[in-house]
């Protein structure tokens, strides 16, 4: 699919500073080769301990699913990270949220692209798109964030690991 950004379409210094707030590291790899850690394969981000690993190719949505999959878990399942973030429904639905608002920290893209891409892409939601979920459906979600400790009340993102 190709109308989805990518992460050649908004570069990868703000996508890699985004990620460092976390102390997540990306890492790219060549055009065309298989992206180690990628549960999904293809252009789909892979996960390795601290690593987002992608291609110039790999949609946005990807990179920070993938990277709030990191986030979310705790230290143990953290520590021996290989490809399937596992966790529970709770914990995926969060996944879902803290991307959505970090997307609105790389300039090119914003939440509610977020939003348009999740939907291409294919994410499934009760309410039929990920913006209706996420408006009407996903305080479950934020409250999630918030007892983690990666999310105030005020929807201020805390730009810490959960522990």
């Amino acid at each position: 699919m190709s109308d989805v950004l990518r992460l050649q379409d908004t570069g990868v210094a703000p996508v890699a500073a985004l990620l460092a707030r976390y102390g997540l590291q990306l890492e790219l790899v060549p055009a065309a080769t298989a992206i180690p850690g990628s549960y999904w394969h293809e252009e789909e981000a892979g996960i390795i301990g601290l690593k987002v690993l992608a291609r110039l190719d790999t949609p946005l949505h990807s990179i920070l699913h993938e990277g709030c999959h990191t986030i979310c878990m705790d230290d143990a399942r953290r520590a021996t990270l290989h490809t399937d973030a596992g966790g529970e429904t709770d914990e995926e639905d969060a996944v879902c949220y803290l991307q959505i608002l970090l997307a609105a920290h790389i300039p090119a893209m914003g939440s509610a692209r977020m939003l348009q891409d999740m939907d291409t892409w294919g994410y499934t939601f009760r309410l039929g798109s990920a913006a209706n979920w996420f408006n009407q459906d996903a305080d479950d979600a934020r409250q999630w964030l918030i007892q983690q400790g990666l999310l105030s009340a005020d929807n201020h993102i805390h730009f810490t690991l959960r522990h």
